[in-house]
Order: C-alpha cells, then structure tokens, then sequence
C-alpha cells in the first residue's frame, strides 16, 4: 500500500485522504493546528465542487448547515442604505441558486469527522524537512520523528511549508492583488436577522454577516495597501492596524474596532494570488491554495480545494505505479480551470465578477472527463 504525506488539515487535504483511502493509499494528514481550525469567514461551495462533496458523501451534511440569508443592505459611509437586495449577496451570490454558502469552521469539522475513522491524523504538528531518493522521501517534522512515504502533497495553504522547501521562496510564486482582508467574530451588536449588511468608505470596505442563529457575527474587513513590511504581517501588528483603519470608519466603526481588538478568532492576511508553472516536482505536489490560491476575491478557493482533492486523488488511482504520469494528467485536468477560477479575482477591481462569468467558472470541469 503507498504511503501518501498530505500537510494541511483544512478542507483540501482532509477531502483527498478520503478519497486515497478510498483507492487504496494509506494517508497520512498533519496539521499544525492541535485540532480542527475554528473560525473564518463564510465559504462558498458551487458548481463542479457541489458533485464532489455529493460523492464524497458530504452534501447533504453541507446543505444542512449553510447560511440562511434574507438579503443584504449595501450602506454608504455614514451607514445611510443605498441598496437592498432579496435575490442575492455579495458573499453567497444568488439566494434561489444550487450552491451553497457554510461557515469554513463547520466545513472543517465536518470533512475531519468524515474521515478521522480511516485516516491517520497528525495534530500539532507540521513538516520542516523534505528529502527525497529513488524510493520516496524522508520528511522531518516539527516535534515527531522523521518518517518515510511514497509521495508528500503541500496542501498547506497560501503560505506553503511544503512548497517551499520544494519549490522556493514564496515571493517567486505569490502575487499580491493590493488589499488585505480581516476576518473577525463578535456579538451580534447590531441585532442583525439572517441579514447582510455591507459598506465601502474610500479604501476600505466590510461586510457583516450573522451566524449561529443571529447570535454571532462574523465581519470580513478589506483595505487597500501595498504589501505591509515584514514587521508589520505579525499577528499583533495586523491586530492593531485593522483597528486603527476601522476607528476611521464613521458607522459603527469604533465598535468594530473594539471587537476586532478581542477577538480569539482573528485572521488578517494578504490578498493575494499563487501562480506556478508546474506543481509538482519529484515525489512531491501541491494541491488548492498552496498551489493555485486564486484569493477570497474569487469566491472560489475551497471549491478549487475541493475539486483539486477529488482529480488528484482520481489521476493517482488511475497511475497507482506512476506518480510522474499521475501529477501531469492532474496539472493538466486542472490547470484551465484555476485559470479560469482565478480571473474571477481581478475581472471587476473592488466588486464581485459577473454572474455569467462565475457560472461558467465554477462548472468549466467535469469530474467523469
């Protein structure tokens, strides 16, 4: 049986040990994390990513726990409404669509739970040595002894361990989109019921969507800027930024600069994307946003993760004895459609794309081809 290293245990990695174990594989997932990440933003599931969580047997689960919206209101700077609209939001797109919009922590949980059974896990703990032979490939970790596998896969987000010590240094492959984005929790302050609430003010803009049956929020905060400076991308320092430009703001601003101060689930990182020729070298391969990230302004990261999981996992089955052809028939199958995922991004500069261009996106590969 060959022994697969996944790194990364969020949504990509968990979801294609599922299905290596379902092809015979022996995975083996390690995560940083020392359980199941919490928090995020709201994530959207569609197209071709819809028929792969139905496969993988999730769906339903999925359906269950998606959000709830009535509409969404879009403010100006003083907080005065500007538009409403009951048909769609800028989060989740068309209410009365098949796609499916669910907080990234329950999707997280709910793909452990699917799989910890059959799949051995590796909590607190991460990858910080690859080398490679003939035979496979020598992996150092963190706090564990290094152990040998067949075949390593960087499903380790934006920031890459994997990728790195294959490939090399992140700024040869990371492309900054000129913004930054926070995602926070906090109470629900502002009494909002099943309801969006959006706003832009120059160059920085939120959106605040309630959850856990209107108890909570979650706030996803946007501001332009050029790549920050190293000292300023530590977790504290982006803390106090995202405060400070939220103080600024004239609706509600100094509240959400007070949650923003406490939240224990504070994210705050570039927008940015991952582009590289090839993503695989040797026995090792990258999969969803360590590979191909195409950036929160797409819509479509875990939707790549999802579909990425499912054609690896397929392209290693159908070449069990050749990785070499397996990761090329994989870049191959996938390759167009990131590049059409990833245009999302940059088609309409401080808005969403089209609808048009998100259907076609979203369903551009079929899983039987």
């Amino acid at each position: 049986m060959r022994t697969v290293l996944v790194s990364g245990g969020g949504i990509a990695g968990p979801v294609l040990a599922h299905w290596l174990r379902r092809h015979g594989f022996a995975p083996t997932v390690v995560e940083r994390a020392p359980g199941p990440r919490a928090g995020g933003q709201a994530v959207d599931v569609r197209g071709v990513a819809l028929d792969v969580m139905e496969r993988t047997g999730l769906l339903e689960r999925a359906r269950a726990a998606r959000t709830r919206m009535r509409g969404m209101s879009v403010l100006d700077a003083d907080g005065r409404e500007l538009h409403r609209s009951t048909e769609a939001t800028y989060s989740s797109g068309r209410l009365d669509g098949e796609d499916i919009e669910v907080l990234r922590e329950d999707l997280v949980r709910m793909v452990h739970e699917h799989t910890r059974e059959d799949v051995e896990y590796l909590f607190g703990d991460s990858v910080t040595g690859l080398e490679e032979d003939g035979d496979g490939v020598r992996v150092d970790f963190a706090r564990g002894a290094s152990r040998r596998f067949d075949l390593v896969v960087g499903a380790d987000g934006l920031h890459s361990t994997v990728r790195r010590l294959a490939f090399g240094p992140e700024e040869e492959y990371s492309h900054h989109l000129g913004s930054y984005l926070s995602v926070f929790g906090a109470d629900n302050f502002l009494g909002l019921e099943d309801w969006q609430t959006w706003l832009r003010d120059g160059d920085v803009g939120f959106g605040i969507m309630p959850v856990r049956d209107n108890t909570e929020l979650r706030v996803a905060f946007g501001f332009a800027s050029e790549p920050l400076a190293p000292e300023l991308r530590t977790g504290d320092a982006l803390r106090r930024t995202v405060a400070e430009k939220l103080e600024g703001v004239a609706w509600e601003g100094e509240a959400l600069a007070e949650a923003a101060r406490k939240a224990p689930d504070f994210y705050c990182d570039a927008m940015a994307q991952i582009r590289m020729d090839h993503w695989s070298r040797g026995r090792v391969v990258l999969l969803g946003d360590a590979g191909y990230c195409p950036s929160p302004l797409s819509g479509q990261g875990t939707s790549l993760a999802l579909v990425g999981a499912y054609v690896l996992a397929d392209s290693l089955a159908r070449h069990a004895g050749d990785h070499r052809a397996a990761f090329a028939r994989y870049e191959d199958r996938m390759r167009p459609f990131v590049e059409l995922n990833q245009a999302l991004a940059t088609e309409n500069p401080g808005g969403p794309a089209s609808e048009e261009s998100v259907e076609h996106a979203k369903n551009a590969l079929s899983l039987d081809a």
